[in-house]
């Protein structure tokens, strides 16, 4: 029997194109910060590949640490000066972007019936953003912090998806075994092939998929308004 659910966020519980997010994403942050100085081409480049560094963290560090060390490696030490600038973004312009993302009426229907069946309810969304900025996209479907046991960010994880230690962090945290969870996502190598690296049973749900038809891997897919019947029959 389960004892928790896990959900990702982007293009799961909050449905939105990646590609359409990211640009208008990186158009808000180098408007907010260009009175600062910052070249916005090597803004943009300079956060991808801190992103990737946290996509490759060993766990030493937090991947906010792992993210703010390459950019003073990049900018200098003075610059860090400017993280509350940075900060500030995804408490408000970042909220702009709720107009690129779609409805979910669902979203909090399912949460709340994880939490009426005494399930733990964990956001295993990728820590990549501030926590601020996580918490501003689960406001776009009418989530907060407290429907959640746990909400990953980059303040509070030291790996992350397709990182199979991501998902082992989680279950440690909570003490749970693999065959214990199961996972909504839609991505199928950073949910589902991670995720059943650590026995989690996964499903991936929605209209933004992401598939690697390379991989040929055999997902189930389900749509949003079946949730709610996949986590019955896995109580069962």
């Amino acid at each position: 029997m389960i004892k928790a659910v896990f959900f990702d966020l982007d293009g799961t519980l909050l449905p939105l194109n990646e590609e359409e997010f990211t640009k208008v994403y990186f158009g808000l942050l180098t408007k907010k910060v260009e009175a600062l100085g910052y070249d916005k081409e090597k803004l943009i480049k300079t956060i991808w590949e801190g992103t990737m560094l946290m996509y490759k963290n060993n766990g030493l560090k937090t991947n906010e640490e792992v993210f703010w060390d390459y950019f003073v490696k990049v900018y200098g030490e003075d610059k860090l000066k400017d993280k509350a600038i940075f900060d500030d973004f995804y408490v408000n312009e970042f909220k702009s972007l709720k107009s690129i993302c779609k409805e979910n009426n669902y979203a909090k229907e399912i949460v709340n019936f994880v939490k009426s069946n005494n399930l733990k309810c964990v956001l295993s969304t990728n820590p990549i953003f501030p926590l601020n900025g996580t918490l501003t996209r689960m406001g776009f479907v009418g989530l907060n912090k407290d429907d959640f046991d746990f909400v990953t960010a980059y303040e509070n994880s030291s790996f992350s998806k397709p990182n199979p230690e991501y998902f082992n962090a989680l279950l440690k945290k909570f003490n749970l075994k693999g065959e214990e969870v199961i996972l909504f996502g839609n991505n199928d190598v950073e949910d589902y092939l991670c995720a059943l690296k650590c026995n989690i049973k996964c499903y991936l749900v929605g209209d933004f998929l992401i598939l690697h038809k390379d991989l040929k891997l055999n997902c189930p897919i389900i749509k949003m308004e079946e949730v709610i019947d996949v986590i019955k029959e896995n109580l069962k």
